[in-house]
């Protein structure tokens, strides 16, 4: 099928959708036929079968109007204190080597120097 369920059938005139069936010759599948769903005019192939062609929809938006994409990682250097110089790790608390006091690593402060 090219992707089309729409047809313009012939039996009836009217705009319709197809059905596919296997043809069978006892339990063997020797084929298909593709039936109106509408009035049950069968098509022996698929090159018989009267396809609507696809309708174009009309472009409402362009490229102008696309949301902005986002990046969940920014260019340049975090500004919180885990990427600071003075950031400190013990195994029991996060502290400030320049202000010498617990810190969160997800705090900022306007001291912040980048670990080189």
């Amino acid at each position: 099928m090219n992707g089309a369920r729409e047809i313009r059938c012939t039996g009836c005139g009217k705009d319709a959708l197809v059905r596919r069936e296997a043809v069978f010759d006892g339990f063997r599948k020797t084929g298909e036929r593709f039936v109106c769903v509408s009035c049950g005019h069968a098509y022996e192939g698929e090159t018989e079968v009267p396809w609507k062609t696809a309708r174009v929809r009309p472009k409402v938006f362009g490229e102008d109007d696309a949301p902005k994409r986002s990046s969940l990682f920014a260019d340049e250097e975090p500004q919180n204190c885990r990427h600071c110089k003075h950031y400190l790790v013990n195994p029991f608390t996060q502290r400030c080597g320049l202000h010498r006091r617990e810190v969160q690593a997800t705090d900022c402060c306007a001291q912040f120097v980048g670990k080189a």
